[in-house]
């Protein structure tokens, strides 16, 4: 019989578990098993819930604009969370309470079924029984609680309805709230049902699309062996994961959390299914705190409390269920029921059902009891619209199970509480989920608060709304850190551990000139040719440009070298053009030597040409420069050298030499040479001059800013010009070495050769070794040396015997004859 039931024209079926178990007793076969009974103390919420859908069709039959003139009854049944007894009642539905069939007469009983529809059951897995026998009745079920995703399959459960989301959606809020929240290192737990492994399933999946690994996945039923209880108690308390997944039903949950308070565990922080996290019988255990989790949105449905609490002990004693429930809340037993109830004390009429403080009476937390209300409406906004036509309703229209199926799927209304009631082509309601915390109060005790939203129907990553604190576990307001390795921090990369989760790993320096500039980067990148990591390796910043600046220290040295040996010059300019008359200045042909002290002064000069940063123009001035300004300078010494060749030539009896290398042969001679050098000059800028080059292979950090050569073989070109004629000179120089004279100028051509060649020979290894800015120094070095080699040995001796000796600055003296001497 139904445990709460009312007449009436049309009757809606229910099924609640206001108990967890059914008494068993073992079959003697010899004779008919008795039926199967509930056991265990009652649950008050369920009972509850189920007086919700008592108090919803009382509603209904007082309304005027919803079946009016029709009264609508209800047979609610107690499954017990049992599938035998949610079968038997479905069945029961079906053909009426003759469980025994008379197959003399079936087929002459009516085909309609004794109720139109049915709300419940609450459990997952008898709703999944009760749906398929239904389905075959084709009487529409609404189920306000069953959240398994395979009840969506409406090939399997074609006439399966409920007003709760199915947990194909919590789960994947689960899985993306611990993303959110940055855990990603997890321990899971689910029941040994449907609801469990159905919804532990989907997390799983949707867990690991989020890049979240679980550490474990345990299974527990209520019915199992302690064995098995302690087994997962240990695997809880042994990982190493701080944030556990709990996809457990509330007998389930229960049983678990009272073995692991016999041996505390580290403090975890429970993320819980909406079965559990929401009851708020479980706020006494307080190693729950700070857990979170989903929930259909919290409710206030007007009048509900009033109804619940308009229950006297004789209307108690009247229904069973009451009965039992009077007599568990104040630990008495009603008159009349002394012998046969577990209390000794008789109710005395002072129990005051108002100042009971359970789950019955608790109205705070409205949730899956707004469900059943939703559900009950649900049906009565069907019936309404198969047998009412605007607002007149006919009580004896004859409809089949079908026609209220159809009509079922197109409802669309919104509750006297402001919820909105219609299903999709699946049968399931729009997903919309607060987000829970267990949050203590003032007082020490525990309280549910919504701290959030979960909308599935917003943008990916929009669909989470906090909008108060929410407080951890200990009561902490940190985020608590569970993961199996630390974040990788910019400047490393993550390199998974061989045999482990993706999620255990290590952090591996980027290697030299890569960066990673995100956390738990997967791969380090390389920067681009002209940039460097910093130190942290997390960024690439601009190589240093290296050349040779003007306020360089070097740069500094050599500018004084340089302006020096120009100054050098041009005081030996104005010395011998004062005294351009004397014997030695005449002596040493004065044309060739300004010429080549004006050269020489270029030289020198030139040389500042090959600092500063190097652009286009000055990479092409100073390499033409240097080497138009050595040839020249060269061309000189190489006359002068022919001049003291021929002039000693011309002495000999005879001779007439001077007249084929006389001023203008000289003059002529210095100037092919030089032509010569500028004609390279110019192939070489016409077909590759050298240009600005960035070198970013010498160093890694640093980049040389140089001038690139363009075609090496016009820069070999315009040294090997100035090689030749400086090898030329010093032969020649050479053989006049030993020409008696007292003033014998080949001498000192020959050790200016000597030197000149020298600086030259030893650059070409020194300039293709150095680096950087040390290639320019080399190069301005030698043009340095070379300089001062041939205005020392030149000029030095002359402006000596000027300055110092002017007694020997006479013809008779430069005249005279001297012992040969070998060099």
């Amino acid at each position: 019989m139904p445990v709460l039931s009312m007449n009436g024209d049309f009757v809606i079926g229910g099924i609640f578990s206001i108990h967890y178990y059914i008494r068993l007793e073992q079959n003697i076969y010899t004779m008919i098993p008795a039926q199967p009974q509930c056991a265990g103390s009652i649950d008050f919420r369920e009972l509850r819930i189920a007086r919700a859908m008592e108090f919803a069709i009382h509603e209904i039959n007082n309304r005027t604009d919803l079946l009016p003139g029709i009264t609508l009854g209800y047979q609610i049944h107690d499954s017990c969370e049992s599938v035998p007894m949610a079968i038997k009642f479905a069945l029961q539905f079906a053909n009426g309470l003759d469980l025994v069939f008379n197959y003399t007469n079936f087929c002459s009983r009516s085909a309609a079924p004794t109720v139109p529809a049915v709300v419940g059951d609450s459990a997952t897995t008898p709703s999944i029984s009760l749906a398929r026998t239904l389905g075959a009745f084709g009487i529409p079920q609404v189920s306000h609680y069953a959240t398994c995703a395979c009840l969506s399959d409406k090939k399997e459960f074609p006439t399966f309805f409920r007003t709760i989301p199915s947990d194909e959606h919590q789960a994947v809020a689960l899985a993306r709230m611990v993303k959110y929240f940055g855990w990603t290192w997890i321990g899971a737990v689910r029941s040994d049902t449907e609801y469990g492994n159905y919804g532990m399933a989907t997390f799983l999946k949707a867990a690991d699309a989020e890049g979240i690994c679980v550490e474990y996945s345990e299974v527990y039923y209520r019915t199992q062996p302690r064995s098995k209880l302690e087994r997962v108690a240990n695997v809880i308390r042994k990982s190493t994961a701080r944030v556990i997944v709990a996809f457990l039903g509330t007998g389930d949950m229960k049983f678990i959390i009272e073995e692991l308070a016999r041996q505390p565990s580290p403090p975890l922080q429970w993320i819980g299914s909406e079965a559990w996290v929401t009851d708020p019988d479980f706020l006494r255990f307080n190693m729950c705190a700070g857990s979170v989790g989903f929930g259909v949105p919290r409710s206030v449905i007007p009048g509900l409390r009033d109804f619940l609490l308009d229950l006297s002990p004789a209307q108690a004693s009247k229904i069973p269920v009451l009965t039992e429930f009077w007599e568990s809340s104040f630990s008495c037993s009603l008159k009349g029921r002394t012998g046969s109830s577990d209390f000794l004390r008789e109710c005395d009429g002072s129990e005051d059902i108002r100042a009971l403080q359970n789950p019955y009476t608790d109205t705070s937390q409205l949730r899956v009891t707004n469900m059943v209300y939703k559900a009950t409406y649900a049906i009565a906004h069907a019936i309404h619209g198969v047998i009412c036509k605007d607002t007149q309703c006919n009580k004896s229209i004859k409809f089949t199970p079908w026609e209220l199926l159809g009509q079922l799927k197109r409802v669309n209304f919104t509750t006297k509480n402001g919820f909105q009631v219609n299903f999709d082509s699946n049968g399931n309601p729009a997903a919309l989920y607060e987000l829970i915390n267990w949050q203590f109060k003032k007082d020490g005790t525990l309280n549910i608060v919504t701290v959030g939203y979960y909308d599935s129907s917003n943008p990916r990553g929009q669909e989470f709304r906090i909008s108060s604190a929410i407080h951890w576990l200990g009561g902490q307001s940190e985020v608590p850190v569970s993961v199996c390795s630390e974040s990788c921090p910019p400047g490393t990369r993550k390199a998974v551990q061989k045999g482990r989760p993706v999620c255990c790993y290590d952090c591996i320096p980027c290697a030299e000139g890569e960066i990673s500039n995100k956390t738990d980067s997967l791969d380090c990148v390389h920067c681009p040719p002209e940039f460097w990591p910093n130190t942290k390796q997390d960024s690439c910043l601009p190589k240093s440009v290296e050349f040779l600046s003007w306020d360089d220290t070097l740069a500094i040295i050599l500018i004084v070298f340089s302006i020096t040996g120009a100054f050098m010059a041009v005081c030996v300019i104005a010395v011998f053009y004062k005294h351009r008359t004397s014997p030695i200045v005449r002596a040493n042909n004065s044309e060739l030597s300004f010429l080549l002290l004006f050269s020489l002064t270029l030289c020198f000069l030139c040389s500042l040409t090959f600092i500063g940063r190097p652009s286009e123009w000055s990479c092409m001035l100073r390499h033409t420069a240097f080497g138009i300004t050595f040839v020249l300078c060269i061309s000189c010494v190489l006359g002068k050298t022919i001049v003291v060749l021929i002039a000693f030539r011309a002495t000999l009896p005879g001779s007439n030499v001077m007249k084929w290398f006389g001023p203008v042969q000289q003059r002529l001679s210095v100037l092919s040479f030089t032509l010569i050098q500028v004609l390279i000059c110019l192939v070489w800028l016409k077909i590759s001059p050298p240009l600005p080059f960035k070198n970013l292979n010498h160093y890694k950090e640093q980049i040389i800013l140089e001038c690139g050569l363009g075609s090496a073989i016009g820069f070999w070109a315009v040294l090997g010009y100035i090689g030749f004629l400086a090898l030329l000179c010093f032969i020649l120089a050479f053989l006049a070495r030993k020409l008696p004279d007292n003033f014998n100028e080949a001498k000192f051509i020959t050790f200016s050769m000597l030197i000149f060649c020298a600086v030259w020979i030893t650059f070409i290894p020194a300039y293709v070794s150095s680096p950087g800015k040390f290639t320019v120094a080399v190069e301005i070095f030698a043009i340095l040396a070379s300089s001062f080699g041939l205005i020392i040995c030149i000029f030095a001796p002359k402006c000596f015997i000027i300055v110092f000796r002017p007694e020997q600055n006479t013809k008779k003296h430069l005249m005279s004859k001297v012992p040969s001497k070998a060099l």
